[in-house]
């Protein structure tokens, strides 16, 4: 493994069988115990990669971390705010690495590249949603992050807990990713 920080560029529609996998194999490692097994077993990577690849035609933003020797190993979505957004103008949908890159930088890379995206729309801050029992809440904490919220919503049919984590003043972040497109 390259001990270097993975790049971070805009995901191409080749990229959704890559996202897919990346999302589910995520979803299965961070909320086994959480959420029921037969539901994250049933996840199906040709519907996820259908709905990855809409959405990158789409326009949304889908940003993607790539390591030299493994290709895709994260991604992240992201836009304007969602549900009243609590005070934010942008909202990190969703932030996903590879189970087996976990602690080597590539969520870093992936936030500083959302960040990035954000500031130049001119957006000023951000939020991200967690659920309760994410380890990411910790990684968001240790990013600069602040619980701004709490929630109740539906995570695959079953009621589940989340925080809310922003970031008030993008301008402050530092810059570290120049986003590839």
């Amino acid at each position: 493994m390259n001990d270097l920080a993975p790049s971070v560029r805009t995901a191409r529609p080749d990229d959704a069988a890559d996202l897919a996998r990346i999302y589910i194999e995520s979803w299965q490692d961070t909320y086994a115990g959480v959420i029921s097994h037969a539901l994250l077993t049933t996840m199906s990577r040709k519907s996820h990669t259908a709905r990855w690849q809409a959405t990158i035609k789409s326009n949304g933003t889908v940003l993607v971390a790539e390591d030299e020797h493994h290709g895709v190993i994260g991604l992240c979505s992201l836009g304007a705010v969602r549900d009243g957004g609590v005070g934010f103008e942008g909202e990190i949908y969703t932030l996903y690495v590879d189970p087996s890159f976990l602690g080597r930088g590539t969520g870093r890379a992936l936030l500083a590249g959302a960040f990035d995206a954000f500031k130049a729309r001119k957006l000023r801050s951000c939020l991200i949603w967690a659920h309760a029992r994410n380890n990411a809440c910790f990684f968001y904490e240790a990013m600069g992050g602040q619980r701004v919220a709490t929630r109740t919503t539906r995570l695959m049919g079953e009621l589940t807990p989340e925080i809310g984590f922003g970031w008030k003043k993008l301008a402050t972040q530092k810059q570290t990713r120049t986003i590839q497109s």
